[in-house]
């Protein structure tokens, strides 16, 4: 039996999905959906992890994951996970990372793909430039994703 979650992130709703066997998707909703009252025993730890992250106490995720994918998928998902926090990575260095710089669109549409959001950090890959490339969860996500993870913080002047 599949189980799923609602939880309140500053990013907006996550839908969290998982079973016995672990996690098959987090995502964050562009829209309200109701809470969830009592967590499911089986997403527990990812709920705890996912409020510890946002806290600003979580650095590294240890969750049983079992994204539905294909191998290649599977392998950039993979890669992603050996991106550090507070650092970031381009399309071009994750296909070499991969063993095939040629293989950059490949990379970048298995990263746009991913199920696994935060968790598996796809945000942290950005374009040769610098610049934020693409996001399914939207650009505005990305940044502040990036700068809840910068070890320098931004302060605002107002």
């Amino acid at each position: 039996m599949v189980d799923v979650a609602y939880i309140n992130t500053p990013l907006g709703v996550a839908k969290i999905i998982g079973d016995a066997d672990g996690l098959s998707a987090i995502t964050v909703l562009n829209s309200d959906a109701p809470l969830t009252d009592v967590i499911p025993e089986t997403l527990e730890d990812a709920v705890y992890q996912l409020n510890e992250y946002f806290e600003g106490v979580r650095t590294q995720f240890h969750l049983n994951l079992n994204p539905e994918g294909t191998d290649f998928q599977k392998k950039v998902w993979a890669a992603l996970q050996n991106i550090p926090y507070g650092k970031s990575t381009s399309y071009l260095e994750l296909a070499k990372t991969l063993g095939d710089p040629k293989a950059i669109r490949a990379a970048a549409s298995a990263n746009g793909r991913n199920p696994l959001w935060i968790v598996v950090p796809c945000h942290r890959v950005i374009g040769l430039d610098g610049s934020l490339t693409g996001y399914a969860g939207g650009l505005h996500r990305k940044q502040w994703l990036l700068n809840h993870e910068s070890p320098v913080k931004q302060q605002s002047l107002f």
